[in-house]
């Protein structure tokens, strides 16, 4: 085994077949020094962190992905085809598109629309939907139940654009019901598919394009320990 271009890892191994995949690096360094026991750091390349340790006994490991789906297509890929990752759970932000999903609330995302142009490169003959899996989506509920936390489950968006020429335009998705936004799960989802292995994405509303209401990025960085925690727990 040789390191890829984005992952300095040459023993098999050293990465879990559980992964949590925040966006943001420093993250995946809190989420390792705050929750893992005897975390070890197995990639720096591109200060993209990543480290293993265990939870309750279990081994897991967390790693940053960057913004957006090509980041996130490129460190998937990677994971699953060179590392044997098998579960892949993306912990990240959203905005609220609803006016009933409000900032720090969780929304696990069942399906992941999107208006890139990622599914092209499998030549199907019409509109691929990404979707979670199932055994990880039943899972992350239960788990969410059993710990009193309330999650909002249903329909996302993952846009290639945070700043839109149409600042309107979310109002559209809203519309079908879709009811958050972010950037990565539907690359997520739809590697895991290729590949055949598990991918779930699990957010906290960091702001709301209802309300204006908006988190600090501090916040976003150190805290949303509710997502960390239903994450963990599905190792």
């Amino acid at each position: 085994m040789i390191p890829t271009p984005h992952i300095n890892v040459a023993e098999k191994g050293i990465i879990a077949e559980t992964v949590l995949l925040p966006g943001d690096p420093l993250r995946a360094k809190f989420i390792a020094e705050n929750y893992l026991d005897n975390p070890v750091q197995f990639n720096s390349v591109r200060n993209m962190y990543g480290y293993t340790g265990t939870y309750k006994g279990k081994k897991i490991s967390v790693k940053g992905t960057g913004m957006g789906m090509p980041s996130i297509g490129i460190y998937s890929y990677e994971l699953i085809h060179f590392y044997g990752v098998k579960n892949l759970i993306r912990i990240g932000s959203c905005g609220s598109l609803q006016k009933d999903v409000k900032v720090r609330d969780i929304v696990v995302g069942m399906a992941a629309c999107t208006n890139s142009n990622y599914a092209n490169q499998y030549n199907l003959p019409g509109t691929f939907a990404p979707v979670a899996s199932w055994e990880l989506l039943r899972k992350a509920v239960d788990i969410a139940g059993q710990k009193g936390i309330d999650v909002k489950v249903g329909n996302i968006l993952s846009s290639d654009t945070f700043y839109d020429d149409d600042p309107e335009d979310w109002k559209k998705w809203a519309r079908m019901g879709v009811l958050a936004v972010e950037m990565e799960a539907a690359a997520l989802y739809m590697n895991a598919a290729r590949a055949g292995v598990n991918a779930l994405c699990i957010l906290t509303v960091s702001d709301s394009l209802v309300s204006h209401e908006a988190t600090t990025s501090e916040e976003r960085q150190n805290s949303f320990t509710q997502m960390m925690d239903i994450a963990l727990e599905l190792a």
